[in-house]
């Protein structure tokens, strides 16, 4: 019986949702999110398997969800199935071990992010004066510097690229984290940051597009049919 069980828990990222992964031949997103929430709410039922969001997971992804016009039936659906829970910050203890690493990992990323910027201004440096003084339209303004707009626009990309690919960077990535901590949760999410912390903490992790299957899997060895 589903009461006789060991509970199972999962928090999910916001990835999880929006993720092409989860979604069929020529599903719309919400057609994907709706499977998804019908897939976990009859876990859930049948196999006590819960699945929880902290609030600020909750509010980014409600804001993702009506920025691509998912009708509002969906969000009744997650907040029926989906557990709202602020993690307990003061509560849940982190190794000092992690946070050390943490630190230094910032600090080798910020040396990262300044050998970008240092040679972003030296390809500068190479460009005619005169390309760079540029011309002026016939309004007035000046016309677009299209070889110094170009380094700058790779050196943002290199930049945001050493110093957030692959880190926690975000209250709401911190938040997922200790709320699994503290739930001795599995992490389902599609951020290659999280993934990487997930296995500093010590804790169980799904990739966001594995976790339809996941649950399919253990509906199916329980006996129960999966309409979704």
């Amino acid at each position: 019986m589903p009461g006789e069980l060991p509970r199972q828990r999962f928090v999910l990222d916001t990835s999880l949702f929006i993720t092409e992964e989860i979604r069929r031949d020529d599903d719309s997103l919400e057609d994907a999110v709706v499977r998804l929430l019908e897939r976990i709410a009859t876990a859930r039922l049948e196999l006590n398997i819960s699945c929880y969001v902290p609030p600020s997971i909750h509010d980014e992804l409600a804001t993702m969800l009506r920025e691509r016009d998912v009708d509002e039936a969906v969000f009744s659906r997650l907040d029926t199935w989906v557990v709202r829970k602020s993690p307990d910050r003061y509560g849940v203890m982190i190794p000092a071990d992690i946070v050390y690493d943490f630190i230094d990992e910032m600090s080798d990323r910020v040396d990262r992010g300044l050998r970008v910027s240092e040679k972003a201004i030296r390809e500068v440096e190479q460009l005619d004066p005169e390309a760079l003084a540029g011309g002026s339209t016939d309004d007035g303004r000046e016309e677009y510097m299209t070889d110094a707009d170009r380094i700058l626009s790779d050196m943002r990309d290199k930049y945001r690229r050493a110093l957030r690919q692959g880190v926690l960077d975000s209250r709401e990535d911190f938040d997922l984290l200790i709320l699994a901590r503290e739930l001795d949760a599995g992490v389902v999410t599609e951020d290659r940051g999280i993934i990487s912390w997930a296995d500093e903490f010590g804790l169980r992790y799904v990739r966001g597009g594995q976790f339809p299957t996941l649950l399919e899997e253990y509906l199916r060895a329980a006996g129960v049919e999966d309409g979704a």
